[in-house]
């Protein structure tokens, strides 16, 4: 396999495996369902926001080496482009349904999971700075008598 395909494939493969898996779940005709109602709506919208998360969060990988802001906002872009279409399908599916709310979740699940990234990566790059009140480091001198051999 040429090194450039190996590359890609190493790059975005991730993100493609996660978007067939979606697509797999959504073409069930029925899905799990959760003996109480309210609980299996909590389900289900979470389940939204955590797929859409983590596909926003593999885009982010893929788009490696570009700025944070376009990184974000086209792993977001990419995300929800992917949601709206993952709706249509499930129009076609019997006994499923594409809904507008669905897509808001999922929207909202990329976004949270992307603000995430983006602090993680901000505060690996970026040394922390000491907080109010916080004495700076001192360095103790030979000849202070604090310090016993």
């Amino acid at each position: 396999m040429p090194a450039r395909l190996r590359n890609w494939l190493f790059q975005w493969g991730p993100a493609i495996a996660w978007m067939g898996a979606i697509f797999f779940v959504s073409a069930q005709s029925s899905l799990p369902q959760a003996p109480d109602t309210l609980l299996d709506l909590i389900l289900k919208k979470g389940l939204h926001m955590i797929a859409y998360g983590v596909l926003a969060g593999l885009f982010w990988r893929a788009l490696n080496g570009r700025p944070a802001l376009p990184r974000a906002g086209m792993s977001w872009l990419l995300a929800v482009l992917y949601a709206a279409t993952d709706e249509y399908h499930q129009t076609f599916v019997p006994g499923r349904h594409g809904r507008p709310m669905d897509l808001l979740f999922d929207g909202v699940g990329a976004l949270i999971a992307l603000w995430l990234l983006w602090r993680w990566e901000r505060r690996r790059i970026t040394p922390a700075e000491p907080g109010p009140g916080a004495r700076p480091e001192v360095i103790p001198h030979s000849a202070d008598p604090s310090i016993s051999d």
